[in-house]
């Protein structure tokens, strides 16, 4: 009997083994990281500074300085092909949250601004669009970069960067190097003043 057994075994070992495939498991979806949820008081912050089309780009700690900002921006909605990389926006701004109320500190629209005037590098003439960019490191934290696009030109324009100058607790432009802050100036009437 232990034999009959034995050769039963045996014999639907190899019919299982001659006969059609098992069918294979269904291949997994691949899994994405989940993107973050954009808070609804972000959303309805963005909305109340740049209106119903406004979208938040980034949020978070962004200026590592245990505040909660946003990036929003009214973003083209089909980018123009150039050689520089990034979104296309008409307006933009950075909010933070003081004690619950969302803050405008610093506003891209035909110029670059903070509550202290024009940014250093600002264009004196009015800007319709810009390309927008950003890196995070964890040593240098967030930079902003913001292209002006000129129409009907083929120069080409260098970023400005933006930073949180953690000196003076605000955004600021950096230098063509990226390596030092530039002051702001009240007016676009002195631009010599927003190099140093």
């Amino acid at each position: 009997m232990q034999r009959s057994l034995f050769l039963f075994l045996a014999a639907s070992v190899w019919a299982a083994g001659c006969g059609p495939e098992a069918p294979k498991p269904a291949p997994q979806a691949e899994s994405k990281p989940a993107e973050s949820a954009v808070p609804e008081e972000m959303s309805d912050a963005a909305h109340a500074l740049l209106g119903s089309d406004a979208q938040v780009l980034l949020f978070g700690e962004l200026a590592q300085n245990g505040k909660q900002q946003f990036v929003a921006a009214n973003v083209v909605p089909s980018t123009p092909k150039s050689k520089v990389a990034g979104t296309v926006v008409t307006r933009a701004v950075i909010a933070e949250n003081d004690d619950g109320k969302w803050v405008e500190i610093l506003r891209v629209d035909e110029y670059l601004k903070n509550q202290k005037g024009f940014l250093g590098l600002t264009p004196l003439q009015a800007v319709t669009g810009w390309k927008f960019q950003h890196e995070q490191s964890e040593v240098k934290g967030l930079t902003l970069y913001f292209t002006p696009i000129k129409a009907d030109t083929n120069e080409r324009t260098l970023p400005i960067a933006v930073k949180w100058d953690p000196s003076v607790k605000r955004y600021r432009s950096l230098d063509l190097h990226y390596e030092n802050f530039l002051t702001e100036a009240p007016s676009l009437q002195s631009p010599r003043s927003m190099l140093r």
